[in-house]
Protein backbone atom coordinates (compact mmCIF):
# COMPACT_ATOMS: atom_id res chain seq x y z
CA UNK A 1 0.00 0.00 0.00
CA UNK A 2 1.48 3.10 -0.85
CA UNK A 3 1.66 5.92 1.52
CA UNK A 4 3.25 9.51 2.72
CA UNK A 5 5.14 10.82 5.13
CA UNK A 6 6.32 14.32 5.59
CA UNK A 7 9.72 15.22 7.64
CA UNK A 8 11.31 18.71 8.32
CA UNK A 9 14.93 18.50 9.72
CA UNK A 10 16.94 21.63 8.38
CA UNK A 11 17.89 22.24 4.15
CA UNK A 12 15.25 19.90 2.54
CA UNK A 13 17.69 18.64 -0.10
CA UNK A 14 19.81 16.98 2.48
CA UNK A 15 17.06 15.69 3.73
CA UNK A 16 15.24 14.45 0.38
CA UNK A 17 18.73 12.80 -0.90
CA UNK A 18 18.63 10.84 2.43
CA UNK A 19 15.10 9.45 2.05
CA UNK A 20 15.69 8.54 -1.58
CA UNK A 21 18.40 6.35 -0.62
CA UNK A 22 15.87 3.74 1.14
CA UNK A 23 14.96 1.22 -0.65
CA UNK A 24 10.66 1.06 -0.36
CA UNK A 25 10.87 4.70 -1.15
CA UNK A 26 8.68 5.46 -4.55
CA UNK A 27 9.37 8.99 -4.61
CA UNK A 28 10.60 12.44 -2.90
CA UNK A 29 9.26 15.95 -3.16
CA UNK A 30 10.55 19.04 -1.08
CA UNK A 31 8.04 22.24 -0.26
CA UNK A 32 6.82 23.57 2.29
CA UNK A 33 4.23 22.78 5.10
CA UNK A 34 2.58 24.54 8.05
CA UNK A 35 2.75 28.39 7.32
CA UNK A 36 -0.06 30.86 6.13
CA UNK A 37 0.98 31.51 2.99
CA UNK A 38 -0.39 30.13 0.22
CA UNK A 39 1.40 28.99 -2.52
CA UNK A 40 4.52 30.83 -1.17
CA UNK A 41 8.26 30.93 -3.01
CA UNK A 42 11.11 30.19 -2.26
CA UNK A 43 12.27 33.25 -1.07
CA UNK A 44 9.30 33.89 1.22
CA UNK A 45 9.82 31.17 3.30
CA UNK A 46 13.82 31.81 3.79
CA UNK A 47 12.62 35.26 5.26
CA UNK A 48 10.91 33.61 7.54
CA UNK A 49 7.09 35.38 7.24
CA UNK A 50 5.04 33.00 6.05
CA UNK A 51 5.20 30.74 9.13
CA UNK A 52 6.06 27.74 6.72
CA UNK A 53 9.23 25.00 7.36
CA UNK A 54 11.11 23.19 4.77
CA UNK A 55 9.90 19.35 4.16
CA UNK A 56 10.57 16.23 2.29
CA UNK A 57 7.26 14.61 1.34
CA UNK A 58 8.16 10.68 1.24
CA UNK A 59 6.00 8.68 -0.82
CA UNK A 60 6.47 4.95 0.04
CA UNK A 61 5.27 1.29 -0.27
CA UNK A 62 4.71 -0.09 3.33
CA UNK A 63 5.19 -3.24 1.77
CA UNK A 64 8.62 -2.84 1.16
CA UNK A 65 9.28 0.03 3.66
CA UNK A 66 7.40 1.04 7.07
CA UNK A 67 6.93 4.36 8.77
CA UNK A 68 9.02 3.10 11.53
CA UNK A 69 12.03 2.90 9.43
CA UNK A 70 11.68 6.50 7.97
CA UNK A 71 11.85 7.65 11.41
CA UNK A 72 14.76 5.90 11.98
CA UNK A 73 16.24 7.47 9.14
CA UNK A 74 14.66 10.78 10.18
CA UNK A 75 16.25 10.58 13.68
CA UNK A 76 19.66 10.17 11.40
CA UNK A 77 19.89 12.66 9.71
CA UNK A 78 19.61 15.83 11.73
CA UNK A 79 19.76 16.90 15.43
CA UNK A 80 16.39 16.84 16.61
CA UNK A 81 17.89 18.55 20.32
CA UNK A 82 18.20 22.13 17.80
CA UNK A 83 15.55 24.37 18.12
CA UNK A 84 14.56 26.51 15.06
CA UNK A 85 17.47 25.24 13.46
CA UNK A 86 19.92 22.80 11.93
CA UNK A 87 23.74 23.58 11.37
CA UNK A 88 24.02 27.05 10.04
CA UNK A 89 20.75 27.45 8.49
CA UNK A 90 18.47 29.02 11.50
CA UNK A 91 15.24 29.87 11.19
CA UNK A 92 11.54 28.35 11.77
CA UNK A 93 11.93 27.29 8.34
CA UNK A 94 14.12 24.43 9.51
CA UNK A 95 13.25 23.34 12.62
CA UNK A 96 12.73 19.60 13.09
CA UNK A 97 9.15 18.71 12.54
CA UNK A 98 6.91 15.19 11.50
CA UNK A 99 3.77 16.02 9.90
CA UNK A 100 1.85 13.30 10.13
CA UNK A 101 -0.86 11.48 8.04
CA UNK A 102 -2.50 9.49 10.35
CA UNK A 103 -3.51 7.99 13.87
CA UNK A 104 -0.73 5.24 13.16
CA UNK A 105 2.20 7.71 12.11
CA UNK A 106 1.52 9.74 15.33
CA UNK A 107 1.30 6.74 17.81
CA UNK A 108 4.63 5.43 16.18
CA UNK A 109 6.34 8.92 16.38
CA UNK A 110 5.30 9.26 20.18
CA UNK A 111 6.65 6.20 20.71
CA UNK A 112 9.84 6.65 18.94
CA UNK A 113 9.86 10.00 20.78
CA UNK A 114 9.61 8.34 24.12
CA UNK A 115 12.08 5.80 23.70
CA UNK A 116 14.56 8.40 22.42
CA UNK A 117 14.14 10.28 25.48
CA UNK A 118 14.00 7.21 27.86
CA UNK A 119 17.34 5.28 26.43
CA UNK A 120 18.93 8.73 26.41
CA UNK A 121 19.92 9.19 22.86
CA UNK A 122 20.78 12.96 22.56
CA UNK A 123 22.66 14.96 25.63
CA UNK A 124 19.37 16.83 25.14
CA UNK A 125 15.63 17.03 25.25
CA UNK A 126 14.21 16.14 21.49
CA UNK A 127 12.51 19.86 20.22
CA UNK A 128 10.91 18.00 17.11
CA UNK A 129 7.47 19.31 16.40
CA UNK A 130 4.77 16.83 15.74
CA UNK A 131 2.30 17.98 14.24
CA UNK A 132 -1.09 16.86 12.09
CA UNK A 133 0.07 17.47 8.17
CA UNK A 134 -1.04 20.31 6.35
CA UNK A 135 -1.36 21.76 2.77
CA UNK A 136 1.73 20.70 0.92
CA UNK A 137 2.99 23.71 -1.65
CA UNK A 138 6.03 22.07 -3.51
CA UNK A 139 9.05 23.91 -4.18
CA UNK A 140 10.13 25.40 -7.34
CA UNK A 141 11.35 22.98 -9.73
CA UNK A 142 15.34 23.73 -9.35
CA UNK A 143 14.91 22.43 -5.60
CA UNK A 144 13.86 19.31 -6.44
CA UNK A 145 16.52 16.50 -6.50
CA UNK A 146 18.86 19.06 -6.19
CA UNK A 147 21.78 17.45 -4.32
CA UNK A 148 21.49 14.47 -7.16
CA UNK A 149 21.79 17.55 -10.30
CA UNK A 150 24.60 19.47 -8.20
CA UNK A 151 26.95 16.53 -7.03
CA UNK A 152 29.46 17.99 -4.29
CA UNK A 153 26.45 20.59 -3.11
CA UNK A 154 26.32 20.00 0.92
CA UNK A 155 23.59 21.00 2.85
Amino acid sequence: MTKIATFGAGCFWGVEHAFKQIPGVIATEVGYMGGTKENPTYEQVCAGDTGHTEVCQVTYDEDQVKFADLLDRFWQIHDPTQLNRQGPDVGYQYRSVIFYHDDNQLLQIQAAIKQLQANHIYKNSITTAVQPAETFWPAEDYHQDYIDKHPGAVC
